[in-house]
């Protein structure tokens, strides 16, 4: 109620500053003195300043604020645009030129254009420079549309609502972390471990977890990456997370660490522990959407590409992503152990280790679109093969440990494998993706992890 009555305070302001030719033809019309003119003049140009600036919204932080700001001033430019455009068409047929010259009318049309579209486009920008929300496609979309009568504006009022929802959901969870920052629910005994997924790196400026691991610090975390290769065998990439485990150990002096890891990252982890004398030093493996029986569909598209086409693709991937910063990729490597055979060889040779404690979450998509690009392309492919899915991985693939959590989607929306680790930091309807990992992280708190 109160957003709608400060809307409507700014819709006034912006009148009456847009039709200040009209108050002239109207003053000169009823005599009124030069001196009442002027004051009037200053009085309405007060007032509508003052109920502009009433559209202030309390963020927390500058990016929320121009957001929110930003979100109900296009509202605002809605709401006057059309109650401008009524009253000038009245103006226009009904009053003009009996009470309104044509040429204030023309000057007013002039005027609330000039305000109305640098109100549109000053806001527009904030929103496409502020909001995470709104992704590549719909500012694309928003672009194509705005050139269409009528669809315009319905695209208009679809930004306003995602990125008034955006600026409403991280206002809430900025004041839920303030509120508990000093019980630090996330501060374990031992360090958090975050190893990656396949084809992705540990960039310092792109984070593969997203909004995550901030969401963790906040809490009390101690965060540290795998910084394993994007692509590798699962055994050499086990033998790096060895590697970087050892040294966190031993720069720290925790004694152990908790391993939360994504898709293939859980095989090397686990490769890290049974074949490369981790054991000692990791309390806890938890992972999330592994394939830890491989993916059938994987087995079968190696199968059909032809040798030199699989060849080719390696070498490219390959030469890439050595000027990216890894050392010796190996795309097929990686892509073979991910096989449901290659998976069950390893599962074989590869036990658990008694003094850590296993567990696994895994996510699913009820529909192909769900997922974003190229995951829903794949999930009808993997649901031939494997069944339910998030895009890559079947959820009976992921059951794994002494714990096995499914996340079901809530309504009609599903969670990807994507999704599961922020990767496109989308606000899930149903699925608070951050506070899971806050959750997940506490309950290790809680057990003395």
């Amino acid at each position: 109620m109160r957003e709608r009555r400060q809307i409507a305070l700014a819709v006034i302001g912006w009148l009456l500053w847009m039709n200040f030719p009209l108050y002239l033809a109207l003053m000169e019309l009823w005599m009124v003195p030069e001196t009442a003119r002027v004051v009037i003049h200053v009085a309405l140009a007060s007032m509508g300043c003052t109920l502009i600036s009433r559209v202030r919204c309390p963020y927390p932080t500058r990016r929320l604020k121009r957001l929110g700001e930003a979100s109900r001033n296009l509202a605002v430019f809605l709401a006057a645009a059309t109650v401008q455009l009524v009253w000038f068409l009245t103006a226009w047929l009904a009053l003009c030129p009996a009470v309104f010259p044509t040429g204030r009318i023309v000057i007013t049309a002039i005027v609330s254009v000039v305000l109305l579209a640098g109100l549109f486009w000053w806001n527009m920008i904030a929103i496409y420079l502020t909001s995470v929300q709104l992704g590549l496609k719909h500012r694309v979309l928003a672009a194509l549309c705005g050139w269409i009568p009528g669809l315009n504006i319905w695209y208009l009022t679809k930004m306003i609502r995602i990125t008034a929802q955006e600026a409403e959901f991280e206002t809430e969870k900025w004041e839920l972390d303030t509120a508990r920052a000093e019980s630090e629910i996330c501060k374990t005994r031992y360090p958090i471990l975050m190893v990656h997924g396949v084809f992705f790196r540990d960039y310092r400026f792109l984070n593969y977890w997203g909004r995550i691991p901030r969401e963790l610090q906040r809490n009390g975390a101690t965060i540290y990456y795998g910084q394993q290769q994007s692509a590798a065998a699962v055994e050499d990439s086990g033998r790096e997370l060895a590697e970087r485990i050892r040294s966190i150990v031993e720069e720290t002096g925790c004694g152990k660490v908790n391993i939360i890891a994504h898709s293939k990252g859980g095989l090397d982890s686990r490769a890290a522990i049974a074949h490369w004398g981790m054991a000692p030093y990791v309390a806890t493996l938890t992972t999330i959407n592994t394939p830890h029986r491989g993916c059938i569909f994987a087995e079968y598209l190696l199968g059909k590409i032809p040798e030199a086409v699989r060849q080719k693709i390696a070498h490219t991937y390959n030469t890439t992503l050595r000027h990216l910063g890894d050392a010796d990729p190996d795309f097929l490597a990686a892509v073979t152990d991910l096989t449901a055979s290659a998976c069950e060889a390893r599962n074989a040779v590869t036990p658990d280790a008694p003094e850590v404690v296993y567990e696994s979450v895994m996510s699913y998509c009820r529909k192909a679109q769900h997922g974003k690009f190229p995951l829903n392309m794949t999930h009808p492919i993997v649901k031939h093969f494997d069944g339910k899915n998030d895009g890559l991985v079947s959820v009976e693939s992921a059951k794994w440990g002494s714990r096995f959590t499914l996340l079901e989607p809530q309504g009609k929306r599903g969670i990807s494998h994507g999704d599961v680790v922020d990767l496109n930091r989308e606000n899930l309807p149903g699925f608070d993706v951050r506070e899971f990992y806050v959750a997940l992280v506490s309950s290790l708190k809680e057990r003395g992890f």
